[in-house]
């Protein structure tokens, strides 16, 4: 359902589609929490509501623990239904807002796997060697070039395929990422090894295409789906000698692996981390500085030898609780 599409009954559908345009206004696409607003008019219509408020028994309602629901998709109804009753405090109608602390999330309940440099190496060496595919003629191209962008760059698989050919500055090094988890747009600069790598590629499968042609291509039109490149990565750790299992290593590792391998560089090198983070930061596409302060504390668990470092130099910037973004 688009959020166009959507057509608001209650008495504060105009409320609901305001606090959604503003949303969009600032660059969150907002789709499913759109969806989640459209039920809740829907709950404020059944319920009579016929003042512009919104009173503590019907957040109350919503707010409900449901059938079989997880604790995740509860907190995500709460916090739609807060972000919406703070709007309309600020317009100076009367709301009350669910309080917060009666919100647990805990987004980082998966440990990240970290590759080492050597089963990096065995990973790319795999790809480098991967075997000529007559169904999928570029397959034994695309792999290496994908997998060192998820690492060299820190993208999440959906950024990768979703990559056009205009969106790769060949000359200057840089990746245009549009397609976004929180629909904000980056620029992601390669070194010039991985510019290369690109310029190459891009000479060998895609001399004659259009500017909206997909970077990586499915060789059945359209870009790669996310589960096939999944699949390949397993066959790739396999062939690496790797041990994996279904609930990891996973592709979002990769991405894991450059943020802790950035910041243990940082720490090792005695970097000022406080000024560098907020690049990282940035450079990851995270809305603030809390996931990239989980990659610190990740980086000081993984290598004890310079958690002191961390520990003395960097504790401010390491939260307590982990709460953020599951990346």
């Amino acid at each position: 359902m688009s959020n166009s599409a959507i057509v608001f009954q209650s008495i504060l559908g105009k409320l609901i589609a305001g606090y959604i345009e503003e949303k969009k206004a600032v660059g969150y696409k907002y789709k499913k929490s759109s969806s989640l607003l459209k039920q809740f008019d829907t709950l404020v219509a059944n319920e009579n509501l016929l003042e512009m408020k919104l009173p503590k028994e019907l957040v109350l309602i919503w707010t409900e623990k449901r059938s079989n629901e997880t604790v995740s998709t509860r907190n995500g109804r709460i916090s739609i239904i807060r972000g919406l009753a703070t709007y309309m405090v600020r317009l100076g109608y009367e709301a009350y807002i669910f309080p917060a602390a009666f919100i647990s999330i805990d987004r980082y309940s998966y440990a990240p796997y970290i590759f080492s440099e050597i089963e990096l190496k065995n990973i790319f060496s795999v790809c480098d060697n991967y075997p000529i595919s007559d169904v999928s003629p570029h397959r034994h191209l695309i792999l290496p070039l994908l997998f060192r962008i998820l690492y060299a760059c820190g993208l999440r698989i959906s950024e990768a395929l979703s990559l056009t050919l205009k969106d790769i500055d060949l000359n200057q090094g840089v990746l245009l990422i549009r397609d976004t988890k929180f629909g904000k747009e980056r620029k992601v600069p390669m070194s010039e090894t991985l510019t290369r790598r690109c310029r190459l590629y891009v000479e060998k499968i895609h001399h004659i295409e259009s500017s909206n042609t997909f970077l990586f291509p499915s060789p059945f039109g359209g870009r790669y789906k996310e589960s096939t490149i999944y699949n390949l990565f397993r066959d790739v750790l396999w062939k690496g000698g790797i041990s994996h299992s279904g609930k990891g290593p996973r592709l979002h590792d990769l991405r894991h692996t450059f943020a802790v391998h950035c910041l243990k560089k940082w720490v090792i090198n005695e970097e000022d981390i406080t000024n560098l983070l907020p690049y990282l930061s940035a450079f990851l596409g995270h809305v603030d500085l809390r996931g990239t302060q989980h990659y610190l504390r990740l980086t000081a668990d993984l290598y004890p030898k310079i958690i002191v470092s961390v520990e003395q130099n960097f504790s401010i910037l390491i939260p307590e609780v982990s709460f953020d973004e599951t990346d």
